[in-house]
């Protein structure tokens, strides 16, 4: 039983009196997650004792919510792959994940994705838990991954990432010289017709927001820095494109590869509240060396 993901409350006075439904929808516990922990081997205890969500409770209860086992994904296998790991609690995961490699396995990459590192990982530390991925990046972009270590904090991280309270910020190279030292690109973004990978600006797309800043002007290319308001797939690989600016590297958006061989793009900052610690979480990840060696070979 204490190897399964559990949450623990002490009732205070602005409490008493509610019933234990209210309580842990006030503390974003889905309906699901309660049917969940109904039939598939979970409990609700106040004091020890199990109860059901009809308990009113008192000043000093102690809530205590044990979510039901988690089975691993039968469709990732676990692999032993190294992990940078910039951070770990019992309840998350931050790494900083390298170039070529993709966060899920696909048709294409079935092995070799940070999923089946983790499922290892979780292998070897002996966590029962599946894959869940809350902030993803295209293969070939470098940087920080957020994860989730159960589904119930990947379920307060998607509502986080829905109010905009995940914020992310990119480094890149973008072709040629963007006069303006800082913008806002607002352009719908769809799926390219005749792609099923491919996006584009188009008026039938989803709403997208980049904001952009130099960060330096280089001969061919301009070193940039990259917030976003929403999170649309290569989101900034087709704005910058969108712009006459494509990533170098990124081939398919129309950049060059002359100096880079993949899209030079770098998820370099995360900053989120911790959604059970309530505290801010901040992390960094440097440029990675085969990004850096550009900007050092061409002094701005």
């Amino acid at each position: 039983m204490s190897s399964q993901f559990q949450l623990k409350w002490v009732i205070d006075d602005s409490n008493a009196e509610v019933l234990l439904r209210e309580f842990l929808k006030k503390n974003e516990i889905s309906r699901t997650a309660l049917t969940d922990i109904k039939f598939k081997g979970g409990l609700l205890l106040v004091n020890d004792e199990e109860v059901n969500v009809r308990y009113r409770l008192q000043n000093r209860d102690v809530v205590t919510v044990i979510f039901p086992p988690e089975n691993p994904s039968e469709g990732v296998k676990g692999e032993d792959i190294p992990l940078t790991i910039l951070y770990e609690d019992e309840f998350i995961l931050v790494v900083n994940k390298p170039a070529g490699m993709n966060t899920i396995p696909s048709r294409e990459h079935p092995v070799g994705s940070l999923a089946n590192a983790l499922v290892g990982y979780y292998q070897r530390i002996g966590l029962q838990a599946t894959s869940h991925i809350v902030t993803r990046l295209d293969r070939d972009t470098s940087g920080i991954v957020l994860i989730a270590k159960h589904r119930h904090v990947h379920h307060l991280f998607s509502m986080m990432q829905q109010s905009g309270q995940v914020k992310r910020t990119y480094e890149a190279f973008a072709g040629g010289s963007i006069v303006a030292d800082n913008g806002t690109i607002e352009e719908p973004i769809g799926r390219k017709v005749d792609s099923i990978i491919e996006r584009e600006v188009r008026s039938d797309g989803q709403y997208a927001c980049t904001h952009y800043r130099v960060i330096e002007r280089h001969s061919g290319f301009t070193y940039i820095e990259l917030v976003l308001e929403t999170g649309r797939t290569h989101q900034i690989r087709v704005h910058m494109s969108f712009m006459g600016h494509p990533l170098l590297g990124d081939d398919l958006y129309g950049g060059v590869t002359t100096l880079i061989r993949r899209q030079a793009l770098h998820c370099k900052k995360i900053e989120f509240i911790h959604p059970l610690q309530r505290e801010i979480m901040i992390f960094t990840a440097p440029l990675p060396p085969e990004m850096r060696k550009i900007v050092e070979a061409d002094p701005h």
